[in-house]
């Protein structure tokens, strides 16, 4: 049985996570390859789970038509590999060999495993909930099996005790020999909800933990069935060599990505050559690395004498977040990271009539939907609500659909937020514990540090926003694809307004000047605001700020109005009414893009804002400030490349394979999107569970591209041997640049910053 378990276990590792569509978090589906080359990667992966994992032929065609590809580029990739015809040659042989997608070889069976995982998995949204579910899952099914009429009580009667015991009698009964190929033959079929289990197995889901599901139970049912509906199970059949295909469009794409690269280093190599004057700093805004703030940045520094930094937007506190009046916990940092803290939110006592106002309406609200749900749902009266409330909501769809801004303004005219009468706490994370232990003096000092140590921080302006990000969309089950993944999904408002109430600390200011050297002027206040990146609109949370700080923040506040109009303007490529559009975008309930999310992304630089400002990266570049001179030891780059590099990596890695394979890797076309179990999206009414992103959210049309998809391409302002020191220490990010999972570029200081790209093996090469 020890075989079949590590059998199970190494074929579990070769598929990626499938995150809940309330906390979707964009990973490398295909991560569990990255300890091999992308090229070979991509081979094994497409054979494994017929999928494509490079752009199609057309999609190449149209690059080197826009120049996105430079033909000398492309002819000298092609020299390269030995590859001596011109490009057409190979265009028109790409274009011949194209394959269609091969039909499931499980069909049947896929679909009858689609509906089982349904019923199972479900988390609230069924009315009626599967029977016997705390069992788990293999025992759960087996006990309803019979009362399938496409098994049968044949199948039953013979179905041993454990899922561990039924997985041994297939695979004797068929003299398996290859026990994790057959495996991952059997996973791959339904590859998005393997990921599902993989997430509730890992992440202690509170659901997994009331209604279990293991791999096993899932290879013990999908094989069990598989048997009795097939005969005889064959051993995985040997994939068709298309090496040279596989050749041909890894070199297309790395011409692709080094017309990128070279666009990029030619924009930073001239920006850093402008001498800017100095000027006295207004004031400065941390916001998030996340590519749409590279557009709003720039705006705001263009309406005022203001500075940007990027940090990641969980601001260096590794938390879970109880939000004020319930009991759900949400993680509020990356998935990759532990949450040791808990903050929760405590009134301010002078605001009692606001604390009850908000309570009375969450009650009447929760009220409302929990008698509105069982009157559609309850058989007696379903069908007369229907009649009855038939005219009203047709009243709320025409409103919705004609005018949904004023519908929006309408329905939440009367509610109010917590932010305006709660302060953020910080306790030792214990769980559903509503009173904490409050974290230690030096643990508030080092959250504080860090922020300033990692973005390279030297003087402080009068007021400091830290600018969290969040998305506002309508009737979009994606929706949470759109805000922080550094939050694990969530908005950063929440971590923004706890990283300013501990800078605003006295006892945290004097650690911080006595122990670490970094004096912050007694006329700086901080303050938690939060980036909406549908309408580019920026809130700040600043109900205490002293009389001494309202005139500039008057001003400021004015600015970032500006910021906001001219910001929209570009981005949604009008002169006059593009805040009124970006509105719309985000109230409209039939709206198919809201925003584009991080789309486009293709680099990641790590360097101090002076080295991209006043370029417009159009949105492709993660930000994140880093200043070499005051890393004297390396500490804070090495921070950098062991987290949000590595997150960076995950996101371009999820949006590129779900642009070259949107059914497989995606999330399909929201026109015919199916949520089940409140977790997850179909495609109709059955089928893999889908893993990521859907077309609207990575192409203009069905057909036209929005995201190019090019591996991220990372360039570091530092000295190219502190680099060097981080790759040898950490194994996992040398394993990255090696097998071209992402590139990197240094621009060294020691060398006259000199472009240097790396190669492979701690080899570099002067570009």
């Amino acid at each position: 049985m020890q075989d079949i378990l590590k059998s199970i276990e190494k074929a579990t590792q070769t598929f990626g996570t499938t995150w809940p569509l309330y906390a979707f978090v964009a990973s490398n589906p295909l991560s569990g390859y990255e300890h091999m080359p992308f090229d070979k990667a991509a081979q094994l992966a497409s054979r494994l789970l017929k999928a494509s994992t490079y752009p199609n032929a057309s999609e190449f065609k149209a690059a080197l038509q826009r120049n996105d590809i430079d033909n000398d580029v492309l002819l000298n990739c092609l020299s390269e590999n030995q590859l001596f015809e011109s490009s057409g040659f190979y265009l028109k042989q790409m274009l011949a060999h194209e394959q269609n997608k091969t039909k499931a070889k499980y069909g049947k069976l896929d679909v009858i495993m689609s509906k089982w995982l349904s019923a199972f998995l479900d988390e609230g949204l069924a009315e009626w909930q599967m029977p016997n579910k705390e069992q788990g899952f293999y025992k759960a099914w087996k006990l309803l099996a019979v009362f399938d009429a496409s098994l049968g009580k044949k199948l039953i009667t013979t179905l041993p005790e454990t899922s561990l015991e039924a997985i041994k009698i297939v695979l004797d009964k068929n003299d398996i020999c290859n026990y994790q190929a057959f495996f991952e033959e059997h996973m791959a079929a339904l590859s998005g909800w393997v990921g599902y289990i993989k997430h509730r197995e890992n992440n202690a889901s509170l659901w997994n933990q009331s209604f279990p599901i293991t791999m096993e139970d899932y290879l013990a049912v999908r094989l069990s069935i598989a048997q009795h509906i097939y005969g005889k199970l064959n051993n995985v059949e040997a994939p068709a060599n298309n090496a040279t295909q596989f050749k041909l469009k890894n070199t297309w794409l790395k011409a692709w990505e080094q017309t990128f690269q070279n666009n990029l280093i030619a924009a930073i190599s001239s920006n850093n050559k402008v001498t800017r004057p100095k000027t006295v700093i207004e004031a400065q805004m941390v916001f998030c690395i996340d590519t749409r703030s590279e557009l709003i940045r720039r705006h705001i520094e263009a309406h005022g004498n203001y500075e940007t930094y990027g940090y990641a937007g969980f601001f260096g506190i590794a938390m879970d977040y109880k939000r004020f009046d319930t009991n759900i916990i949400s993680k509020a940092c990356p998935p990759i990271v532990g949450s040791p803290y808990l903050v929760t939110e405590k009134p301010n006592p002078e605001q009692q009539n606001k604390v009850h106002l908000f309570k009375r309406q969450k009650q009447q609200g929760k009220a409302m939907q929990y008698v509105l749900k069982r009157l559609k749902n309850m058989l007696p009266s379903s069908f007369g609500f229907v009649e009855g409330a038939g005219f009203f909501y047709g009243l709320s769809l025409i409103m919705q659909t004609l005018i949904p801004q004023s519908f929006f303004k309408i329905k939440t005219k009367s509610s109010n937020s917590h932010e305006d009468f709660c302060e953020p706490e910080i306790s030792y994370n214990q769980g559903c514990e509503s009173e904490g232990i409050p974290i230690a003096l030096d643990e508030k000092v080092a959250i504080v540090k860090s922020a300033f140590s990692l973005t390279g921080w030297q003087n402080f302006a009068p007021l400091v926003l830290f600018v969290g990000h969040g998305s506002h969309t309508t009737n979009n089950p994606f929706a949470s694809s759109l805000d922080c993944g550094a939050c694990a999904a969530n908005p950063g408002r929440h971590n923004a307004r706890l990283l300013a109430k501990l800078a605003n600390l006295q006892e945290v200011r004097d650690v911080l000047k006595t122990a670490h050297n970094i004096s912050i002027p007694n006329e700086t206040l901080f303050i938690g605001a939060e980036h909406n990146t549908t309408t580019d609109a920026i809130t700040l949370f600043d109900g205490n700020v002293p009389t001494s700080h309202l005139e500039a923040l008057a001003i400021l506040k004015q600015n970032l109005a500006k910021a906001q109009k001219t910001a929209t303007q570009e981005r949604l490529c009008m002169e006059s009414g593009s805040i009124d559009l970006a509105l719309k975008k985000a109230t409209d309930w039939d709206e198919t893009r809201p925003e584009w999310g991080l789309a486009k992304n293709a680099g990641f630089i790590i360097a101090p804002r002076s080295l991209t400002q006043n370029t417009n990266l159009d949105g492709r570049c993660f930000l994140h400030s880093y200043n070499y001179k005051q890393d004297k030891t390396g500490e804070a780059l090495e921070g950098i490349l062991c987290g949000p590099m590595v997150v960076t990596q995950w996101i371009n890695n999820h949006y590129y394979f779900t642009t070259v394979d949107t059914d497989k890797f995606g999330g399909g076309s929201k026109i015919t999107h199916n949520i089940t179990g409140k977790f997850g999206v179909l495609q109709g009414n059955g089928g893999d569970i889908k893993m990521g992103l859907p077309l609207q959210s990575l192409k203009a049309t069905d057909k036209e591209l929005y995201h190019k998809p090019l591996r991220l391409t990372v360039v570091i302002q530092a000295p190219l041997k502190r680099v060097e020191n981080i790759l040898k220490k950490h194994h996992h990010l040398k394993n990255l640049v090696d097998n071209e999972w992402i590139y990197l570029k240094i621009l060294d200081p020691d060398n006259q910053n000199l472009p240097t790209s790396y190669t492979k093996d701690l080899k570099w090469q002067v570009l």
